[in-house]
């Protein structure tokens, strides 16, 4: 199935009054999966119970987010990796460097090899 995408019109970043305005296309969201949906799908092609599926999911948000506040990067394999990574104002020396000029915090997902690979096999359809 194709990833169906839109036109949307944007301003130029950072421009008073957007500066000359181009189109750009953006993809067409075309629902979602839940952790019920997901279950399922993977219960059809295992022979493990929903509800045993339903455990390791929701202990592997457990978990991770112990691992990621410990600082580590967390691995899945083919899935990808996630890892914390921070924002900073800069300081004029390194013995200056500390805690307090941290200004943002996000989780960054690096995909691994197979979602890569798809990427590079998707096909487009303007919707």
């Amino acid at each position: 199935m194709p990833i169906k995408f839109k036109a949307i019109e944007r301003g130029e970043p950072g421009v008073p009054g957007g500066g000359t305005k181009k189109w750009y296309a953006t993809t067409v969201i075309q629902g979602e999966r839940n952790i019920d949906q997901l279950t399922t799908s993977i219960e059809k092609i295992s022979t493990v119970s929903g509800a045993d599926i339903r455990a390791v999911l929701y202990a592997m948000v457990d978990v991770c987010t112990e691992e990621l506040a410990n600082g580590n990067i967390v691995r899945f394999g083919d899935l990808g990796s996630m890892r914390v990574s921070i924002s900073s104002v800069g300081a004029p020396t390194a013995l200056e460097v500390n805690s307090s000029i941290i200004t943002k915090n996000r989780i960054l997902f690096n995909p691994g090899p197979r979602l890569v690979n798809m990427l590079g096999r998707l096909i487009y359809q303007k919707a």
